[in-house]
């Protein structure tokens, strides 16, 4: 007999259906074949799925059993087919009589008919709501995580057997309740609170206008000034992910097993720091079989690059195309994938190899050529992108021994770029844009308008510090988050000599 279940299967970060075909037949030798690119957890799934029905008391067809998972040309990966298999061969042999056509299954098995956590649970779910299945049958673990979306119910399912009774009608499963997104509790996880950070009043600045408007930022300063500590503050003044934004970034989290069980949508904003070891696939992404690499898990939230200068110079340059395009396309044998990858990068480096060139401390040791050849790990092109260039000094022992008054509070400033936010938002309305820093030329020309006094005071400034035509845009789209965070409708004079103020003093040609 035949039967088929639906399925789903996860490229890139979208979802297709995939049905399972499963034919028990009466004639020939006993045997149990998969069909239709399985890799090899696919292809161990008949023995899970054997001693999975066995020890939940169902029957195992002892005869000629074949498995096709259509369409025949897609790859099919990972473990989530063991379900949907195990309860087409309860159909195909008789011991369920049930339409399944409108549901949607997926889970791994353990070989006692627990259903345990699966990867990639958002994407199919909303694959069965694009599709309009009616219902979605998937692992308890996950129920949390997928009862964010409306419009499907979930049932969440510990064992086979429990699935099994539910569909002779014995004994009903509970449906998941529908999460909504306001009712997700937001807990803080910061490390630091930016009054933490003892002066740095312009480092500071420059975090908070990054923030407001996604901008990316690169501090220099000598060791023990701060940076690393600015870079951690930062995440305290991001305001929360909207519910797009929060969709976005959990399902690139839910392909790659980095939400917990039991967890759902992710309401923070990621900030990721890896280390300066890390491979070009580890931040860009790839490998045989693409994963997002660690910038698309930074997706609408921050990656801080500590020791800038020390990673290699073929990672960097890799950073080249995702930080123009807010996208990272890797092709490989299997095909091609897309993942996003909008982040906020803040870069930290030395001045030198020694750290200390400047200091008003300790001498530096390094010679010119060593200091140059320091520099030179950092190509044109990719300073060039960056929109924030802010020197770090020394901090004042005043300062460190609590003698100056404390800070402003992260809370305080996240309610400033909060409002920021908003006013970009309402300008970028009808528009795939959230934040300024995201703007191409011509959308800077047609949202960021200067009066005439602006753009005389921007082409001095060009002719004088050598801006590139790339950086003559970022100034005014900086300039436009700066009159955003002090509420003004049009870019002034004083807030295009401040965005000035954050381009290098030798500007990269």
């Amino acid at each position: 007999m035949l039967a088929k279940v639906f399925s789903g299967a996860t490229v890139g970060l979208d979802s297709i259906p995939v049905e399972v075909e499963v034919d028990v037949s009466e004639t020939g030798l006993p045997s149990f074949t998969i069909v239709g690119l399985p890799d090899k957890a696919v292809e161990e799934s008949k023995e899970r799925v054997r001693s999975a029905l066995k020890n939940s008391g169902a029957h195992f067809p002892d005869t000629k059993i074949i498995v096709n998972l259509a369409p025949a040309d897609l790859p099919k990966e990972g473990p989530a087919y063991d379900a949907p298999i195990a309860l087409g061969l309860l159909v195909a042999s008789n011991q369920i009589r049930a339409d399944v056509r409108k549901s949607l299954v997926f889970g791994e098995l353990s070989l006692d008919g627990t259903l345990r956590h699966t990867n990639g649970i958002l994407p199919l779910v909303l694959l069965a709501k694009t599709h309009r299945f009616e219902s979605v049958f998937l692992p308890s673990v996950n129920a949390k995580e997928a009862a964010v979306v409306s419009g499907v119910t979930i049932f969440p399912v510990e064992t086979i057997k429990q699935l099994t009774l539910h569909l002779l009608g014995i004994s009903e499963i509970k449906r998941e309740k529908h999460i909504h997104f306001n009712e997700l509790k937001s807990e803080s996880t910061y490390i630091f609170d930016i009054s933490d950070v003892a002066g740095q009043e312009h480092a500071k600045r420059a975090l908070e206008i990054a923030a407001a408007g996604g901008h990316n930022a690169l501090m220099r300063g000598v060791p023990g000034a701060g940076k690393t500590m600015l870079a951690q503050a930062l995440a305290s003044i991001l305001p929360d992910l909207t519910e797009q934004e929060a969709l976005e970034v959990t399902k690139i989290y839910s392909i790659t097993g980095k939400i917990p069980p039991g967890e759902s949508l992710i309401k923070h904003r990621p900030f990721r720091s890896p280390h300066h070891t890390i491979s070009r696939n580890g931040l860009i992404g790839g490998g045989s079989r693409p994963q997002p690499g660690e910038i698309s898990l930074a997706h609408r939230g921050v990656l801080f690059l500590d020791e800038f200068p020390e990673f290699p110079r073929h990672v960097l340059e890799a950073l080249r195309q995702p930080m123009e395009d807010g996208v990272v396309q890797i092709s490989r044998a299997l095909g091609t994938m897309r993942y996003p990858a909008k982040f906020i990068m803040v870069a930290a480096a030395n001045p030198c190899p020694c750290g200390y060139l400047g200091s008003k401390k300790k001498p530096c040791t390094c010679m010119p050529g060593e200091i140059n050849r320091y520099r030179r790990k950092l190509s044109g092109p990719i300073l060039d992108r960056i929109d924030l260039h802010v020197e770090v000094p020394e901090v004042e022992l005043k300062k460190l021994t609590g003698e100056v008054a404390e800070g402003e509070k992260s809370y305080s400033v996240r309610k400033r770029i909060e409002k920021a936010r908003k006013y970009q938002a309402k300008r970028l309305k009808g528009t795939t844009l959230v934040t300024n820093g995201e703007m191409n030329s011509r959308q800077v020309r047609d949202y960021c308008p200067l009066t005439p006094q602006c753009k005389s005071l921007l082409t001095s400034a060009t002719a004088q510090m050598g801006l590139t035509a790339r950086s003559y845009f970022k100034v005014i789209k900086i300039s436009r988050t700066i009159a955003d965070l002090e509420g003004e409708e049009e870019i002034k004079m004083s807030h295009l000599a401040e965005a000035l103020q954050y381009r290098p003093q030798e500007e990269i040609v």
